[in-house]
């Protein structure tokens, strides 16, 4: 049985083969002048893999195995007389370690902080995004197999399946990255793998205005607005920055609140130190045991909340959650995809109708107009920047429709010589419906002054 039994003068332990590689284990030499081909590359690939316990090599630092991989990899192509450089050695070590103990060619673009979003069509079509735009990479699976065996890793570190009688998964890797994989027949042509990364840097309003996601009026608007308590909603499409934006928003808020966030994957960073973090559940390999983010949400209402924060609501919890701002959680803040205001309304209706049958369309807009304070749109433009574009309240029902308040709207201008987006805010000066509230904070001038520096 194969097995990392012996360790070197430095306590290490050793892959075996490292120091000496069988002889009889070993076909006939090959010529000095042979070269290293895609088929001999996959000959030696398979060679090291036989030498070593996959199993014991988990429990080695990655360093570590890293280094007694390149050795093995060295010994046994000079007995094959293969001609590898010192570099071929260490890429073909490392892809060997990343396969062992990590998610092989997605390693690397897991390590790039530039990435995020990584995007697996096949196995010579990966493609991650970067500043909000998309880019063919030179990563490369062997093929459908390696991303298959990838892809399996991913679901079984979650407990969950993926194959052919049980093609989709959603999953989150150890640093909060979802993962979403499709399997054949469902995908044609290859398992397909689509993670959003997990940020590691927490962006507040003064990196967002940096990033001209917005201007410094529209950030002071903004964090007036969670200060105050205000219910939001951050409206978006799918990678228009809605999670980012929440986050931003949630430093406003006052470190002496109790928080409870519900998500479907956990992904804010709230700064505050009593925060309580929810995540659904899905269902086992039986099919049951699934709790839904409406379970969640019912429990926060026992919990004692000062505020609840929804991840994204995106079925009938859109229920639950406007009952919760109804109900004396005030500065509840959700996101859900919609790409205008009043598609975000259309949406809540629709979503709430899935669970409340009965309820008139009439009655579920004036529970929005009680609980909803204001709407925040952000769309990913033409240029790859998410933008804050739109601003609203839900001023009052009109009969049966909801009126809208624009406070403030992006109008776009032109694009420059560099393809950027050229634009400006244009501010309402109609007093918002929600001053007193601003008052009773204090912030009802500091509300005026960053209106008029719009």
């Amino acid at each position: 049985m194969k097995r990392f039994g012996r360790r070197d003068e430095e306590g290490i332990q050793r892959l075996p083969g490292v120091d000496r590689v069988v002889a009889t284990s070993m076909p006939p030499a090959v010529p000095p002048t042979a070269t290293v081909t895609a088929a001999r590359v996959a000959d030696l690939r398979s060679r090291v893999l036989r030498q070593i316990d996959a199993a014991a090599a988990v429990d080695l630092p990655t360093a570590v195995l890293q280094r007694q991989l390149e050795q093995l990899v060295h010994d046994i192509a000079t007995e094959l007389r293969y001609e590898l450089t010192a570099r071929d050695e260490a890429r073909l070590a490392e892809e060997l370690a990343n396969d062992m103990i990590g998610y092989g060619p997605l390693e690397q673009l897991l390590r790039d902080d530039t990435v995020s979003d990584i995007m697996v069509n096949a196995p010579n079509n990966v493609y991650v995004e970067r500043r909000g735009r998309l880019e063919l990479t030179d990563v490369r699976f062997r093929d459908n197999e390696h991303i298959s065996t990838i892809a399996q890793k991913i679901a079984a570190r979650v407990g969950r399946r993926i194959d052919e009688s049980s093609p989709m998964v959603d999953a989150r890797l150890k640093d909060g990255s979802r993962v979403n994989v499709i399997f054949p027949p469902l995908a044609v042509d290859a398992p397909c793998i689509s993670i959003r990364k997990f940020s590691r840097h927490r962006l507040d309003f003064a990196a967002l205005v940096r990033n001209n996601s917005m201007t410094a009026p529209v950030a002071e608007l903004l964090r007036i607005a969670s200060h105050c308590r205000l219910n939001m909603l951050v409206s978006g499409g799918t990678g228009s920055g809605k999670t980012t934006l929440l986050n931003a928003m949630s430093q406003a808020i006052d470190h002496g609140e109790r928080i409870i966030t519900v998500e479907d994957a956990a992904e804010l960073q709230l700064i505050q130190p009593h925060v309580i973090r929810l995540e659904t559940r899905p269902p086992n390999l039986e099919g049951t045991g699934m709790i839904a983010q409406r379970d969640l949400l019912r429990n926060a209402l026992r919990m004692r909340p000062d505020r609840i924060i929804v991840g994204e609501v995106r079925g009938a919890e859109a229920f639950d959650m406007l009952q919760a701002m109804n109900t004396g959680h005030d500065g509840s803040i959700s996101t859900l995809h919609a790409n205008t205001a009043y598609d975000a309304i259309t949406r809540i209706e629709n979503m709430v109708q899935i669970g409340q049958f009965n309820l008139p369309v009439r009655a579920i807009r004036a529970q929005i107009l009680s609980a909803v304070d204001l709407i925040v749109q952000v769309e990913r433009m033409r240029d790859g920047v998410r933008r804050v574009t739109q601003v609203s309240e839900i001023f009052r029902l009109d009969g049966d429709a909801v009126e809208l308040h624009d406070i403030i709207t992006f109008n776009f201008e032109r694009m420059d010589e560099e393809g950027r987006i050229v634009g400006r805010y244009v501010a309402s000066q109609k007093p918002a419906s929600f001053i007193k509230r601003l008052s009773y904070f204090g912030l009802d001038g500091a509300w005026v002054t960053a209106i008029a520096g719009v």
